[in-house]
This record gives C-alpha cells, sequence and structure tokens, in this order.
C-alpha cells in the first residue's frame, strides 16, 4: 500500500541524490576532460552504495519500508543517472571522440558492476 511517507521518502530521497550528482558535475565535469568524472562518480557511488542497501536488506529485513524507498529508490535513484550517462556518450561519438565513448562506455560499466559487487560483500561484512 503506497502511504504519504512513501511518496515523501521517495521525493526526498530523489531531490537530495539530485542535488548531490549536479553538486558532483559542477565540482568535476570539465570541458576538454576525457570522461564527464562527475557523471561517473556519481554513478560509482550510487552503484557500490545500492550494493552496500542489498547487504542490508538482506541481512536485516526489518528495514522499514521508508527507509529502503527513501535510500535506494528515491536518494540513489535521484543520484545515478543512466539518461546523463547516454547522453554524453552520444556528445562523444557525435563529435567523433570514438576512443573517449568507448572507454567511457567501458569504465561506467564495468565499473559499476564492480561496485555494486564490492558493496553487497562489504555490506554482507557489515551488518
Amino acid at each position: 500500500m503506497i502511504t504519504v511517507t512513501h511518496l515523501l521518502a521517495v521525493g526526498i530521497g530523489a531531490a537530495l541524490g539530485a542535488v548531490c550528482r549536479w553538486l558532483l558535475g559542477l565540482w568535476l565535469n570539465h570541458a576538454g576532460a576525457f570522461v564527464p568524472w562527475g557523471t561517473l562518480a556519481a554513478n560509482y557511488i550510487g552503484a557500490y552504495a545500492i550494493g552496500v542497501a542489498i547487504a542490508l536488506v538482506l541481512q536485516m529485513p526489518s528495514v522499514p519500508d521508508w527507509l529502503r524507498l527513501f535510500l535506494v529508490t528515491g536518494f540513489l535513484g535521484g543520484l545515478t543517472t543512466f539518461s546523463t550517462f547516454s547522453a554524453e556518450t552520444f556528445g562523444l561519438l557525435q563529435r567523433g571522440d570514438l576512443w573517449q565513448a568507448f572507454s567511457y562506455v567501458f569504465i561506467s560499466l564495468f565499473g559499476a558492476l564492480a561496485l555494486t559487487a564490492l558493496g553487497v560483500y562489504s555490506g554482507q561484512r557489515l551488518f
């Protein structure tokens, strides 16, 4: 059942995650950089954090729904972004920067998968 608490948890979490992603972009994305480091950092942080969250929920099923919704659906959903990654990759391809585009795809996907696995592993050790 969807409650007002659930809606607020997702909305507030998403807003905070999006602001963090924006700040990472302002801090780390620079014209002429090899890849958009801010987006990569947001996705890497989110990948690791969702691994920890998976382990937390598996080890502690009593975690309240509102907290899971705030952290995973809201905050991490707002922090990470596949659409920005896709647009940035497309921009690199349009400029003819094939090496940069494929490097960005590779390090984004495999790095995120590795960090999710590391997050689950370390989360299992913590909880």
